[in-house]
């Protein structure tokens, strides 16, 4: 049987600092696999996109956003399975090998779970948290893996949504079927943490789960981000 291709698709806002890193780490994992194309869908105004020009990687200009940014990257993919993964993210070491098992299993979308690069017990136990099936718990930084007639199916990502992107197209996913996570780990950066406070931001992103569900507008939701989270 040959293997499902698989389109990983990455956006990046002024990641300057952490892009080669993240890249070389993924092609180290890639290399050894046939039918994986990585496509960076950059809406930068850093060196983010010279440093990209140094890999073996597709890149593609886009209007800033996240759910824009995916969207845009997946019109340009060519795999039969989409794997959205965010810059500071870096996915595990057997993720190829996870992703196309999950979906021979019938798995047509899913997450990985978590740990952060910082060994803090609080920061433990938020990873540690990813496991269970609660909204409260998921996020992007788990990344995603979904059929692409799956993603074609829903609409991709809603582009009116400039937070809760990610909460959005799994409430999708699961009108139509289930939503797996998968017992791997990403290994996500804690740099958000770090400069707002490891509690002060996990209670910031319980409020704004909350604003989501209770039906708040985006830009009510966006507002309170910005005036209360620093750093991407």
């Amino acid at each position: 049987m040959e293997p499902r291709s698989i389109s990983i698709i990455i956006p990046t806002y002024n990641e300057e600092a952490i892009i080669a890193h993240s890249i070389k780490a993924l092609l180290a994992i890639t290399e050894q696999y046939e039918e994986i194309e990585i496509i960076v869908s950059d809406a930068s105004n850093d060196g983010t996109r010279k440093i990209l020009s140094e890999f073996q990687v597709t890149v593609c200009q886009s209007a800033k956003g996240r759910a824009i940014q995916m969207n845009t990257g997946a019109q340009r993919a060519k795999g039969d399975i989409l794997y959205f993964l965010h810059a500071d993210s870096l996915a595990p070491e057997t993720f190829i090998d996870n992703i196309r098992s999950a979906v021979r299993e019938g798995k047509k979308a899913g997450c990985f779970r978590m740990n952060f690069n910082d060994s803090n017990p609080i920061m433990s136990l938020y990873g540690w948290l990813t496991q269970f099936p609660m909204m409260i718990c998921r996020g992007g930084d788990q990344s995603l893996f979904i059929e692409k007639s799956l993603f074609q199916e829903i609409g991709g990502f809603d582009e009116t949504h400039l937070v809760m992107e990610d909460i959005a197209i799994i409430n999708r996913i699961e009108e139509r079927g289930q939503f797996h996570i998968l017992e791997a780990e990403v290994t996500t950066s804690a740099r958000r943490y770090h400069e707002n406070g490891m509690i002060r931001l996990q209670l910031l992103f319980g409020t704004i789960h909350l604003m989501y569900a209770l039906g708040f507008d985006q830009e009510t939701i966006i507002r309170y981000y910005r005036e209360n989270i620093s750093g991407q």
